[in-house]
């Protein structure tokens, strides 16, 4: 009996040992192809951010006429305007190095703020949107979130919200719209998204 736990004893050391060993052979291989791939990304020259996905704000279609009394309101919307003149581009997902290896190192202070930008953006619009609802202005909260759903926002509230003002529409068609939008998503929310509205209406799916 004693030889058998023995035995047992040893074979899990060894088990222990190679599954031990495997992992630090792949986090030293992936630590290797990481500074591999960060030093071809220092390399790249500048290029050319004239064809970017630039994002315009439509604030004359977004319903700035209501609750102008509201001061978190109106910080909405004065976050937009303010935005309305700057650069604005997702790079929701995309790495520094992902970054520099598509349009060069020189440029990643600018790109980093364009995606800051571009957060501040659908974070406010979710917030408006927020304060919209509350006060019972659904069709107007939607069209800020459809918007920011067309930019490629990974805000689980914001799918979530229209998901939930298109089910009181029974236009249950929409939320495979949705669906379709976030399966587009370059973001680790992309499944989050995905599972949630599948798990909230499976009858659409």
């Amino acid at each position: 009996m004693n030889l058998f736990f023995l035995a047992s004893f040893l074979i899990f050391i060894l088990m222990v040992f190679f599954v031990l060993r495997k992992q630090r052979k792949t986090a030293s291989e992936q630590e290797a192809a990481f500074w591999s791939r960060e030093a071809r990304a220092n390399s790249v020259r500048r290029k050319s951010l004239e064809n970017l996905n630039y994002i315009k704000i439509p604030l004359e279609s977004f319903p700035t006429h209501l609750l102008n009394d509201n001061a978190d309101v109106l910080e909405c919307i004065d976050t937009l305007e303010s935005l309305t003149s700057r650069k604005i581009v997702n790079f929701t997902g995309y790495s520094n190095t992902d970054l520099k290896l598509e349009y060069g190192t020189a440029n990643l202070e600018a790109l980093s703020e364009y995606d800051q930008n571009y957060t501040v953006l659908v974070r406010t619009l979710q917030k408006w949107a927020d304060y919209l609802l509350e006060a019972g202005f659904q069709k107007e909260a939607a069209i800020l979130m459809e918007f920011a759903v067309s930019t490629g926002t990974d805000i689980s509230r914001t799918y979530d919200s229209l998901a939930g003002y298109y089910v009181s529409l029974g236009q249950h068609q929409e939320i495979d719209r949705l669906r379709g939008a976030a399966k587009n998503l370059h973001s680790a929310n992309r499944n989050v998204i995905l599972k949630h509205l599948q798990n909230s209406y499976p009858d659409v799916f």
